[in-house]
């Protein structure tokens, strides 16, 4: 068997080709710079969405292809994307002609690049006019963006030369559209957009076209450049264009490097672009190692450090269609593993700063103001907990604990607060009520009030809030939270639903309601296990295989659950599962004592990391056919309403360190790891494993051995964190 790489390259993560005609149930691709992302849409040459905050456009459209004056898609011709961290490439075929395009977001610029190919397939020399409909609805706020698609307003639109220069009504933004050939740039004509302009009536808009003629030898090829630059004055916009209009296919070997400097930076210790780093795989087991690259690019991929963000670098949450520039707590904290080793600096500082908010009142926070975005989530608690946690066991960074936060409160008195918050919602019983479907899983309409898998999160809560006071000497607090854990978890096994396998919401009427859901499979899974007998959790995974897994992908919920007739929205429902479910649902098989099932699902897993990172769902078969064999990911449009890609990916991570290997580090360290690896690959190790001061290579049988003795502690000292690109 050939060699495998240990640090994967842009090549490495390329996306499976994905051929289509148009609107076809294909989620358009995202690219991004960690300055700003765009939408790579289904034609040659369209982008949408092109947002490098303060400034955004909406889900606005633009570069729409024409060739020779009749608009592409019309052409009936099917598009290959191929997707890669770097770049988008697109192909098409028509007669005579083969069309290819590569579209890159421009290192260190707010700019997005595309390189547009034309080959003559035939034998006489012809011209080719290639046309772009251009728009844009750019504008720059310094006020959160507290709805799902980001703020746009109507443009003013100008030609000069070969470029289009459209202008915010209130001059707050600008972006400049051109090419770097010879070309005609016209204004549409047509009447500026109202401020009732909606993408999904009022189309992308119409502000001009730029057409460019190029003569094609036959059996030869002719090349343009187009450049979209935006920024917040003319003078700022113009010069970001005119730097990349200079030199098209430089940008997009510039991306290439920088990608792969990116990747080799994420897993070495002591790199300049992250204040952490993660640690090699080492494995013959190809599924294992795709799923935890998968996890790494979908956290690296929301890395955001544009200028103006309140955390100097912040992680977001979903790209490129939906809530830019906001952080979910939930989302992050399922990648909490992730952020720990790979970046700590920047998840203290978030940590800090939701510690200083009201996590009660919010589910997440803007990078542009830091102030709330949205409503209160139920998981807030728990996620707030095991962020803490896994923030202090994998860094070391015990000192944490103590440090007094803005309300004067320590760390450690918020872990208390939090451990006990589930008390101020109870209602007739002794569990925590978790409200309505909008605090919960939004789109299952029985999953509400009280909830399994919260209120089995409030035992985890206590118990690990006990842990991390009796390492500080704190016996008698500890020994309190333990007394009120082994009170509630006793009300929590009693939502359980004999010989089902699954368990009751209780209603505030004192009924209950059974809810065949994979968060409650998961989060009892993970959090308390141990406190199931053997029978219970055999009929957990007997529930778990008969009604949500599927080859290559999970049903959030069962097909056999009344509720399933409620909404087809795939992140919860029956017809596809949110990206963390399966990796959730695998560590709580691993918990279960059933690790041989969960290791034999994971090469249908890695099937689905076939097209770029984990989307915000994916479909399971039954609702939409495979591509290339993977769950396909759902579309941004509705009723689906499911961005590209989600940072919550980190999960995939935390399923190989933790529960695969079996790493579980305490506030004092780690000394050995209990995991299933060995089980399909005795000879696997995890390299360079950073916990605390410590840098460890983790084997297969368990065995943790130090590689360098001492390392650097963290830094406190920089509050732009690692050097940028």
């Amino acid at each position: 068997m050939p060699l495998q790489p240990a640090i994967p390259t842009v090549a490495d993560l390329a996306a499976d080709p994905i051929t289509h005609h148009y609107d076809d149930m294909v989620a358009p691709a995202g690219l991004t710079n960690f300055l700003g992302t765009v939408r790579v849409d289904h034609d040659l040459t369209a982008i949408s969405a092109v947002t490098f905050p303060p400034v955004s456009q909406g889900l606005a459209g633009t570069a729409v292809c024409f060739v020779d004056g009749r608009i592409l898609q019309s052409y009936g011709a099917p598009i290959t994307h191929e997707w890669r961290p770097d770049r988008v490439v697109r192909r098409v075929t028509l007669p005579g002609l083969e069309l290819e395009t590569t579209t890159v977001c421009v290192p260190g610029r707010t700019a997005v690049a595309i390189e547009v190919r034309v080959r003559n397939t035939g034998a006489e020399a012809r011209t080719v006019r290639v046309g772009l409909a251009l728009s844009a609805r750019a504008v720059a706020s310094g006020e959160a963006w507290l709805g799902a698609e980001s703020p746009s307003t109507r443009n003013e639109v100008e030609t000069d030369g070969s470029r289009l220069v459209f202008t915010a009504d209130d001059a707050s933004a600008v972006s400049v559209q051109g090419v770097d050939a010879p070309a005609t740039a016209r204004l549409s004509g047509v009447a500026p957009t109202t401020e009732e302009y909606e993408v999904g009536i009022g189309g992308t808009g119409r502000g001009g076209e730029i057409t460019v003629e190029l003569d094609v030898p036959g059996g030869g090829a002719a090349r343009f450049g187009y450049v979209h630059a935006t920024a917040t004055s003319r003078e700022r916009a113009l010069a970001e264009f005119a730097d990349v209009v200079a030199d098209v296919p430089g940008a997009a070997l510039a991306s290439e490097t920088f990608w792969n400097r990116q990747l080799e930076a994420a897993f070495t210790p002591g790199n300049r672009e992250f204040s952490g780093h993660l640690p090699v795989l080492e494995t013959s087991s190809e599924a294992l190692r795709r799923l935890y690259w998968w996890g790494a690019l979908g956290v690296i991929w929301f890395r955001r450090e544009y200028a103006g963000n309140v955390l100097g670098r912040s992680y977001d949450t979903l790209m490129p269609s939906y809530w830019a520039t906001t952080t979910f707590i939930w989302d992050y904290s399922l990648s909490s593993i992730t952020h720990a080793l790979l970046d700590p600096e920047p998840m203290r500082r978030q940590l800090s700063h939701w510690i200083d908010s009201d996590t009660h009142q919010h589910f997440g926070t803007s990078s542009l103001t830091g102030g709330p975005v949205g409503r209160w989530y139920s998981v807030n608690d728990y996620a707030m907990t095991r962020l803490v946690n896994d923030y202090v066991r994998f860094t070391g960074d015990a000192g944490y604990l103590d440090e007094a936060q803005a309300d004067g409160r320590t760390v450690a008195e918020h872990l208390r607060f939090w451990a006990r918050a589930w008390e101020g919602l109870r209602r007739s019983s002794s569990l925590a009520d978790y409200g309505e479907i909008d605090n919960l899983l939004e789109c299952v309409s029985s999953y509400t009030h009280e909830v399994a898998s919260f209120n089995a999160a409030n035992v985890w809560n206590l118990r690990t809030t006990a842990e991390l006071l009796a390492a500080r000497g704190d016996e008698a607090g500890a020994h309190d939270l333990l007394a009120s854990a082994d009170e509630l978890v006793g009300a929590v096994l009693d939502l359980y639903v004999p010989g089902e396998g699954v368990f009751a919401a209780g209603q505030p009427d004192g009924t209950k309601l059974a809810v065949r859901h994979c968060y409650d499979f998961n989060l009892v899974g993970t959090t308390i296990a141990d406190d199931l007998d053997e029978g219970t959790k055999r009929e957990m995974v007997g529930f778990f295989r008969n009604e949500l897994q599927t080859p290559t992908w999970l049903r959030a919920l069962s097909p056999w659950d009344p509720d399933a007739a409620y909404s087809i929205r795939p992140d919860h429902q029956w017809n596809g599962a949110y990206p963390a479910w399966p990796a959730d649902a695998a560590r709580s098989l691993i918990a279960l004592g059933e690790p041989q099932v969960a290791l034999d699902w994971l090469p249908g897993l890695a099937r689905t990391a076939n097209q770029g990172p984990p989307g915000q769902a994916h479909f399971v078969e039954e609702a939409q056919p495979a591509i290339n064999g993977g769950a396909r990911k759902a579309p941004p449009q509705l009723p689906y309403i499911n961005d590209w890609a989600c940072s919550s990916a980190g999960a995939y991570v935390a399923l190989v360190i933790e529960s695969v290997f079996g790493v579980d580090p305490r506030v004092d360290g780690v000394r050995e790891a209990s995991g299933c690896i060995g089980l399909i690959d005795p000879d696997a190790v995890l390299r360079g494993l950073r916990v605390g001061d410590r840098l460890v290579d983790v084997y297969a049988d368990g065995r943790v051995l130090d590689v360098v003795e001492v390392l650097p502690a963290l830094s406190r000292s920089d509050p732009g964190n690692a050097a940028t690109a």
